[in-house]
């Protein structure tokens, strides 16, 4: 530890929803800088309970920044408040931005630490975003909180239901997180601590841990666990489950007996923070190769799971029963809604009906036929597909402001539009306007309609739709002229194969120009899975809808394998589908 404390100096970021957080940096002190490490701190507290760490960890080559986040701190906004906890995994994602483009520190030269909740939001973030930091600290995350009330959760998911949003108070007592009677009577004083919590944050916070551990294969970033042998605030179980599953090739798990929850404030905290700092300077003497995905699609977690669903269960088994009566309901269905007809008729993963999805206007025979729609159409899935439809056009007219910033030509092609109703509105939406827009795609009814659509929008001027295949790699490369901007959304994730996908996204490479933009999709979640395969058809012939999830950092490997480099990002609160936006930078 140095002898003279390092004095932060105070900033603010500006939030994607326009809200300014506060957070401190220390700068280096070691002659030229090696990296940065980024704190995240605990539920109710704020970036000046974790500054110890700032010497403590006497890394003095080292930048360190700590945010107070959204309704934390000398941040802004109700205290313990946040739109939804999805909201502050962006929050983290867009103070890593900042980081880079305020402090000059590239992600690959950032590790974070996260304690706590905070801990948890880090996960999450790595799963849904997959980071390229150098490496992760996790210090008794809250994944499963202990509730000492019977029913505690149903009953406050039913509360949010019936009052819509309201706070609790943390029942947790400094005496139970930490040994170090300093720390006690600091946490109990200092009145910056946030001792409420909005109830959607609570609940956000459950869904994304079990979500998070029980997918931990996809987080493949270098990872320490950090276990607090005697906590009395969250479940030690499910952190061990989430590093038996992590997808790292380098993880390192301590377990602190003895420690309370504060895990990284304890009295003798001297063995964690030294752990830390090993861990630190092992990532920074040596960066480890990244995991490569590209083959996930013969061996790994997702392979297994999409295989195992492709396997028929005994018809006179339970669960084969069970599915047997749910594919009996929606043959019933399909005789009065307009929505889950037209999936019988086309594939419920077709082009019409996803353009049926994205209109959203419930159809069906009578009362009773409109009913049973519109609870079609309020499914998760398909609440999460027009979520991905509206992050479509958002990052597509963001990829079109960048090209007229450039005074370069918006040539915009999508090699498998289904009707193509995204691009257009996106396009129509755009103050920037398209010289040229090509549709493509495989399917004859797509084309059909798709040109009927452009037609209907007025747009034959710049439009056209032509019948193609996305994986016919000479296709793509042949297109004219060469588009500055392509879009493929929807499309890989119907098909398993990283070979065809590789195909595919090589032909968009050859076809895009050199600083040009690619939109894509990915499903690196989905809480359906099952149902969709055990009871959905699917284009193809109406063989079942079988989908093999691919994680977020497999999907960026294939794109920067065809050029392009990531550099933008959406997901939806469920963190069902990602949409993402790269740059191409050559083979």
């Amino acid at each position: 530890m140095s002898d003279t404390p390092r004095v932060p100096q105070e900033h603010q970021f500006q939030t994607h929803d326009g809200v300014s957080l506060f957070y401190r940096h220390w700068p280096s002190t070691g002659g030229a800088r090696r990296g940065a490490v980024v704190l995240f701190h605990r539920g109710h507290e704020h970036g000046a309970r974790m500054a110890h760490l700032v010497d403590e960890l006497a890394l003095p080559g080292f930048d360190f920044f700590a945010w107070d986040a959204r309704g934390h701190g000398r941040s802004p906004g109700q205290r313990g408040f946040s739109p939804g906890f999805a909201t502050s995994v962006r929050d983290v994602q867009t103070f890593i931005e900042h980081i880079g483009s305020a402090h000059g520190v590239a992600p690959e030269d950032i590790h974070v630490i996260a304690q706590s909740v905070g801990a948890v939001l880090i996960a999450t973030w790595a799963h849904d975003y997959a980071p390229r930091v150098r490496g992760l600290t996790l210090a008794s995350p809250a994944f499963r909180v202990k509730l000492y009330v019977p029913f505690a959760r149903p009953g406050l998911a039913l509360m949010h239901k019936l009052r819509g949003l309201f706070f609790v108070n943390s029942y947790v007592k400094a005496k139970f997180l930490t040994h170090d009677p300093e720390r006690i009577a600091s946490y109990e004083s200092d009145p910056l601590i946030s001792r409420p919590i909005a109830v959607n944050i609570l609940l956000g916070l459950y869904e994304a841990a079990e979500r998070v551990v029980a997918d931990a294969h996809a987080i493949t970033l270098p990872t320490q666990l950090l276990i607090s042998g005697a906590d009395w605030v969250v479940h030690r179980q499910p952190q061990h489950d989430f590093f038996d599953r992590l997808g790292s090739a380098v993880k390192r798990k301590l377990e602190l007996p003895g420690f309370f929850h504060d895990t990284l404030g304890e009295k003798d905290r001297g063995p964690a923070v030294k752990a830390i700092r090993d861990f630190v300077l092992e990532l920074f003497d040596q960066a480890p190769p990244p995991v490569d995905l590209r083959g996930a699609h013969l061996s790994g977690a997702t392979a297994d799971e999409s295989r195992a669903l492709a396997e028929p269960l005994p018809a006179l088994s339970p669960r084969g029963a069970y599915w047997a009566l749910t594919r009996a309901s929606l043959r019933f269905g399909g005789l009065l809604s307009r929505g889950v007809r037209l999936g019988h008729e086309t594939g419920f993963d077709s082009g019409s009906t996803l353009d049926y999805v994205y209109r959203n206007q419930a159809q069906g025979a009578g009362p009773l036929g409109r009913m049973i729609d519109r609870t079609y159409l309020d499914s998760i899935g398909w609440r999460g597909i027009r979520q991905r439809k509206l992050h479509v056009e958002e990052l597509l007219r963001k990829a079109m402001e960048l090209l007229a910033e450039q005074h370069r030509e918006v040539r915009l092609m999508d090699i498998a539009a289904g009707h193509g109703r995204y691009v257009l509105d996106a396009v129509l939406a755009s103050p920037v306007k398209a010289s040229s827009i090509l549709l493509r795609d495989y399917s004859d009814i797509n084309v059909r309609d798709g040109r009927a659509l452009i037609a209907e929008k007025e747009l034959q001027g710049s439009a056209q739709f032509v019948q193609a295949d996305a994986f016919d790699r000479m296709s793509l490369a042949s297109v004219t002229p060469r588009p500055t901007l392509a879009v493929v959304s929807g499309l890989y994730e119907l098909f398993p194969d990283n070979e065809m996908v590789s195909r595919s996204l090589a032909g968009v490479g050859d076809a895009v120009e050199d600083r040009g933009y690619l939109v894509y999709t990915g499903q690196p979640w989905h809480p359906q899975l099952e149902m969709i395969a055990r009871a959905l058809t699917s284009h193809r012939q109406g063989q079942a809808w079988v989908m093999r999830r691919r994680m977020q950092a497999e999907m960026d490997q294939l794109v920067e394998a065809a050029g392009f480099r990531k550099i933008d990002q959406r997901i939806d609160e469920w963190g069902i589908f990602t949409v993402s936006l790269a740059v191409r930078t050559g083979p």
